[in-house]
């Protein structure tokens, strides 16, 4: 066994240790069979999707997702190809969740621009990791990845873009698939922008405490979501769309 190997045992002992969910045992480095791989794979998601969301998506590195499950960095390296695939795995799951939520939730909204902006923001509220993601997909998660790895998840997220569409379509009289996804597209941007604005880095918030004049910067996250989104749905529906 290599020192690392001997320090992990010594370090973990009999006692496995304990995440959201998980379960992290010293055999983590010696998965053999599918199912104790995807054990392990889940085991790094669940550790990165803590200390995302605890700490912010930016300010966590591959050696602090192995420090949470227990093992050396290179260890994760057997099941993920960087620390970007980790989060843009993470992403597409996100995409999934809201889709399948978004598609029991927005039947039931009021037919209108501002029911279902309503709608919309509350399930995007309630996923607060989604929306810090959304920002960091296209900024780096994408781009520090495989083409093999990048085209799954493109494919994954546009087929999930799809089904919000068609639900929008249906919920929104005259607004049509098209219009669905001209809508997604902009719920998208204003999500990904505006969750970075309303929650500032440490200097960031120190300045606004220090200087309040230039902190109404920080605006109301779900405010403004919400009030955009229902412009976008408005002009949407007045414009009209060939596809409505």
């Amino acid at each position: 066994m290599s020192n690392v190997g001997a320090a992990l045992g010594a370090k973990l002992g009999a006692t496995p240790l304990r995440y959201p969910g998980k379960v992290v045992t010293p055999d983590f480095q010696r998965a053999r069979r599918p199912e104790h791989k995807e054990q392990r794979r889940e085991a790094i998601l669940a550790a990165a999707r803590a200390l995302a969301t605890r700490d912010g998506v930016r300010a966590v590195n591959l050696g602090d997702i192995a420090a949470e499950v227990g093992v050396h960095k290179s260890a994760l390296l057997r099941y993920f190809e960087t620390r970007e695939e980790i989060y843009l795995q993470l992403t597409a799951e996100y995409w999934a969740d809201w889709a399948a939520q978004l598609r029991v939730a927005l039947p039931a909204a009021e037919p209108t621009p501002a029911g279902v902006a309503a709608v919309i923001t509350k399930t995007l509220t309630d996923r607060p990791l989604f929306c810090d993601l959304l920002a960091h997909a296209p900024l780096n998660l994408e781009r520090h990845v495989s083409l093999e790895t990048v085209r799954r998840f493109k494919v994954h997220s546009l087929e999930r873009v799809d089904e919000i569409a068609e639900v929008l379509g249906q919920t929104l009289p005259g607004l049509g698939r098209d219009g669905g996804r001209k809508a997604v597209a902009a719920v998208n941007a204003f999500a990904a922008a505006f969750w970075q604005i309303s929650h500032p880095g440490e200097v960031l918030a120190q300045l606004y405490t220090e200087m309040p004049e230039v902190g109404h910067t920080v605006l109301d996250f779900a405010g403004r979501v919400e009030e955009l989104t229902a412009a976008v749905l408005t002009g949407l529906v007045r414009g009209g769309s060939p596809a409505a």
